[in-house]
């Protein structure tokens, strides 16, 4: 079984709830997705720091599909 290459709209916009949304509005818009791809370092350090969302670490399973969005070169 091979494995899809993980895409923006189907597998990493809905990781982020809308309370993370608006609680990190100031900085990225994480609905957007060239906000989210030209933030993607950022956000990534945040959310494995605890940083963000505002409730704490994302577990390395939820990390998982948004390190692999990464490398896969940010897919829409």
């Amino acid at each position: 079984m091979s494995q899809q290459e993980p895409s923006f709209e189907h597998d990493i916009r809905p990781l982020f709830r809308s309370k993370d949304v608006e609680s990190m509005a100031g900085q990225f818009d994480l609905s957007f997705y060239q906000d989210v791809r030209s933030n993607a370092d950022k956000i990534y350090e945040k959310l494995s720091n605890g940083s963000m969302p505002c409730d704490g670490a994302w577990p390395a399973e939820r990390l998982q599909p948004f390190q692999s969005w990464i490398n896969a070169g940010y897919p829409r």
